[in-house]
């Protein structure tokens, strides 16, 4: 195991403002017609490699928007994985903390969309399983100076719990996605939590609850919101998001606007990419659940634009 090399010149003079810790993925997309049934082989139109994983699409996503960024990440000693670490370079993410291993490939992801931007996703998570709390140490001066932290569940639980301790100890504002969901989520995960954005479905799994309306999502958020998250934000599709805090304990419903779908495995609100990461420059004293709560009808917005063209990985 090694890390990528030498960061740019940049990072050893500035501190990141955002830290996230998390995955990287090797998208292979292909494009078809319809999604193929059980047992049939059918005739793609597109193929192509992108780069993906929940965490490296936050971190370009932050990095876009203008925070100086950095990645704790671990890919496989491969072609992929040089590959990607070229990619987080030419985003303007610091890689000194992105790992590679021999015991392992570089993670990946098998897409399927059809021409109504539905999918169908296989992910094998191969090195991203690999990161684990020595590598964290390693990188601790990054997440400790950091202003905002963030990290999702594509790599282990254990390692992602971690993070969020060794953030919310410093006093860095943390940002999860518990994604993908597991019902027996540790109780730390939330109270450790100042923003905590899942999806429906994976309200449903942590909750017990259905959540097929603004209304019932409002019931489960209230739920999330008692395990100790600061902020919790629950996405439903094209129906925009709820939100509500502990400052603001009533669930907001933010509607969006309607789009025709073209591409949804990477849309804005499952990469987390929300407009206070830009203005990360103002105090941290300045109540990061105001800043969000501000900016999330922008937020929306952003998202349906980002879905109506093909962009895996945003990359």
């Amino acid at each position: 195991m090694a890390a990528s090399g030498e960061p740019r010149r940049q990072w050893q003079e500035e501190v990141a403002s955002v830290v996230v810790v998390g995955s990287c993925m090797t998208d292979l997309v292909s494009l078809t017609s319809r999604l193929p049934k059980t047992g049939e082989t059918i005739h793609g139109h597109k193929f192509f490699i992108g780069f993906g994983g929940k965490g490296a699409n936050q971190c370009v996503q932050a990095a876009r928007l203008g925070a100086k960024t950095s990645i704790v990440c671990k890919v496989g000693k491969d072609s992929f994985g040089n590959d990607y670490i070229e990619n987080l370079k030419q985003n303007d993410i610091s890689t000194e903390f992105t790992y590679q291993t021999k015991d392992a490939a570089t993670g990946t992801a098998s897409i399927i969309v059809n021409n109504e931007g539905q999918n169908i996703i296989v992910i094998v998570a191969g090195a991203n399983l690999l990161l684990n709390t020595e590598d964290l140490k390693v990188a601790a001066s990054a997440i400790s100076r950091a202003k905002v932290m963030s990290c999702q569940l594509e790599i282990t639980p254990e390692t992602s719990l971690e993070a969020l301790t060794m953030a919310h100890s410093n006093g860095v504002k943390t940002l999860f996605n518990p994604a993908p969901a597991i019902a027996d989520l540790d109780p730390r995960f939330y109270s450790l939590s100042d923003v905590f954005c899942c999806n429906e479905s994976e309200a449903e799994i942590l909750t017990g609850l259905v959540v097929g309306s603004p209304e019932e999502a409002g019931k489960a958020a209230l739920v999330l919101l008692e395990r100790g998250c600061q902020v919790v934000v629950i996405t439903l599709g094209a129906a925009g998001c709820v939100t509500l805090s502990q400052m603001e304990p009533v669930p907001k419903h933010i509607p969006t606007e309607t789009v025709k779908a073209v591409d949804t495995t990477h849309h804005l609100l499952k990469r987390l990419s929300f407009p206070p990461l830009n203005c990360l420059d103002v105090s941290v004293e300045i109540e990061l659940t105001i800043q969000f709560l501000d900016f999330s009808d922008q937020v929306i917005y952003m998202a349906a634009i980002s879905l109506v063209s093909i962009g895996y990985g945003c990359w």
